[in-house]
């Protein structure tokens, strides 16, 4: 990034507030609809200041991994378009967009919200897959979060389609919804010289020097954590920076309901 920006940022911090007027610990102003699309089997989009993302459940038949012969499936797959950031590019998908699509995963899959044994439906034959697709609309920073929120309101919201010799009619759905026995929620802290902060902008995670993605679950219990960036992380900021990550989430679980 511009150099002149990131000592810019660092000088902000440095005096206690963000380039957006934001404490530290503050998220920007947050919404979430569910119900926006027609054709998914679940769907939400979330706006929070600049950053808009829209994601679609999809729910699929087919056939089982040969180890898991009466499992289902749940993929989660984040695309970064030219369109939502000028910094993208067409092509295949990028380095960021496959650690996007892998953190928001495993968050979901590790705190075993969805028992993948409730998608079978022959086994060794014919299961449930569910696809999880985000779209950043408009991409200004902390995807990994928002993604994962709106990604669970999406799940939350989703119904099966009916079975019609043995074929989802996408025409019509059930009113059976997902088994989910949990709601992990993401947060992603980020540290930018000597300071901690969260809900990143674009701009803040170019600055930033590491970060550290937390799933929890209400309980506070932990689900997944991975880090990203060239700097190290002491035992101390690893703990300040879960800390804050559990408080923030207390508060995003609200916005979730």
């Amino acid at each position: 990034m511009d150099q002149a920006l990131k000592e810019h940022i660092n000088q902000a911090l440095q005096k206690g507030y963000r380039l957006d007027g934001r404490k530290l610990d503050e998220f920007r102003e947050l919404k979430i609809e569910t119900g926006v699309s027609s054709t998914a089997e679940g769907s939400a989009r979330i706006t929070c200041g600049a950053t808009d993302i829209i994601v679609g459940v999809k729910i699929d038949v087919g056939k089982p991994y040969s180890d898991r012969p009466d499992s289902g499936t749940l993929m989660v797959n984040a695309e970064l378009r030219p369109t939502s950031n000028p910094d993208f590019e067409i092509g295949p998908p990028s380095i960021d967009s496959i650690e996007a699509s892998r953190v928001i995963d495993r968050g979901i899959r590790e705190s075993k919200s969805i028992d993948e044994k409730s998608l079978c439906i022959e086994a060794g034959e014919k299961v449930w897959m569910v696809n999880v697709d985000v779209c950043p609309l408009n991409h200004d920073g902390n995807l990994i979060d928002l993604g994962g929120l709106a990604g669970m309101a999406a799940l939350k919201s989703a119904r099966f389609p009916k079975l019609v010799d043995g074929q989802p009619d996408y025409h019509e759905h059930t009113k059976e919804g997902l088994k989910l026995s949990c709601v992990p929620i993401p947060v992603t802290v980020v540290k930018i010289g000597d300071n901690l902060l969260v809900d990143p902008t674009f701009a803040e995670e170019k600055a930033a020097d590491a970060r550290l993605t937390v799933a929890s679950l209400e309980g506070g219990e932990l689900c997944s954590m991975q880090k990203g960036g060239n700097a190290t992380l002491t035992s101390e900021e690893l703990n300040k920076m879960i800390d804050l990550a559990l408080k923030t989430a207390k508060t995003l679980r609200k916005k979730l309901g």
